[in-house]
């Protein structure tokens, strides 16, 4: 059955041992395989950016599932297209870098 119109926002400390966190808190809200998968790289890469607080955020619309994890300052090219944006490509049906290039997003469900 396919998620529909709903969202979820969590504001995760940024510590490593949070990444689980994000895995199980996604996890217990959509019912996509990979959506773990990419909370986790997505958060790691902000993690990475050095912000102190990173906001999770999980919306779904029909079939399609968007995670999105934010920071408070733009993130440095290395972060933003380092080594899990291949995982995150290669995972996703599509992917980005938030309109003020504090976040990274993917989507799951919806064709290339």
């Amino acid at each position: 059955m396919p998620e529909s119109g709903r969202s979820w926002q969590k504001a995760f400390k940024a510590e490593p041992i949070e990444a689980a966190h994000v895995r199980l808190w996604t996890a217990g809200r959509v019912r996509h395989p990979d959506a773990p998968l990419l909370a986790h790289e997505l958060y790691v890469a902000v993690l990475g950016s050095g912000a102190a607080v990173i906001e999770m955020t999980l919306s779904t619309a029909g079939s399609r599932i968007r995670i999105t994890a934010q920071g408070p300052d733009p993130l440095p090219l290395i972060y933003s297209h380092g080594p899990g944006w291949t995982l995150i490509c290669g995972v996703a049906s599509r992917a980005g870098l938030t309109t003020d290039e504090c976040g990274l997003w993917a989507q799951l469900g919806a064709s290339r």
